[in-house]
């Protein structure tokens, strides 16, 4: 009964809905250390263009110089009213995230921003080595809408209104290598007072 009781509430989180809506589901992981004892959220947009520099000049600076503390979390915040596309690059990026790719997927979107349409979202997932029907499939689909829009819905209750936004331990912090650096420091000195 032990283990028959742990493999039936998984299986009801994950393939059903146990008497209500189904499940949402993500498989996109966290950066840094997963047992980080700093957390750092973002909230972005694919087709933001404060989004793609924060990506490149402060969200992997910040993984290099703290990613064995720090747990970074991405969250989906697609300001659908001004930009077009970042509902489907969104989306796009939960079904890359089924085979493993959210990061690679991550990269090549912001690297090529400019165009986020249909055949480059295609394009792209060949160039990152997903299994290209099983992604178009899952995208058309729109199975990963749930997902996205959880985010959307959590960062409305956290009063996100712009990308990129970013908490660090459930606090808001202005975007900035400087600025987020600043809060991660002030966590590890109150932690290490307490050991």
């Amino acid at each position: 009964m032990r283990r028959v009781l742990p493999l039936l509430l998984v299986s009801c989180v994950l393939l059903s809905s146990c008497g209500g809506d189904a499940a949402i589901v993500s498989l996109r992981p966290p950066k840094g250390n997963p047992e980080g004892i700093v957390l750092v959220e973002e909230f972005a947009d694919f087709e933001c263009p404060y989004c793609a520099p924060t990506h490149t000049g402060v969200v992997a600076p910040l993984i290099e110089a703290y990613g064995d503390v720090i747990r970074y979390e991405w969250k989906h915040f697609p300001l659908r009213t001004i930009h077009r596309y970042a509902m489907d690059a969104s989306e796009a990026s939960e079904c890359a995230a089924d085979q493993g790719k959210f990061w690679e997927f991550v990269d090549i979107a912001f690297a090529h921003q400019e165009d986020l349409s249909y055949e480059a979202l295609l394009s792209w997932a060949e160039t990152i080595g997903l299994d290209v029907s099983r992604f178009e499939r899952c995208w058309k689909s729109h199975e990963k809408r749930q997902v996205v829009l959880a985010d959307y819905e959590e960062g409305r209750k956290r009063e996100v209104n712009g990308t990129p936004t970013f908490f660090v331990n459930g606090q808001p912090v202005p975007n900035g290598f400087d600025t987020l650096s600043a809060a991660i420091e002030e966590i590890l000195k109150e932690y290490k007072m307490r050991l």
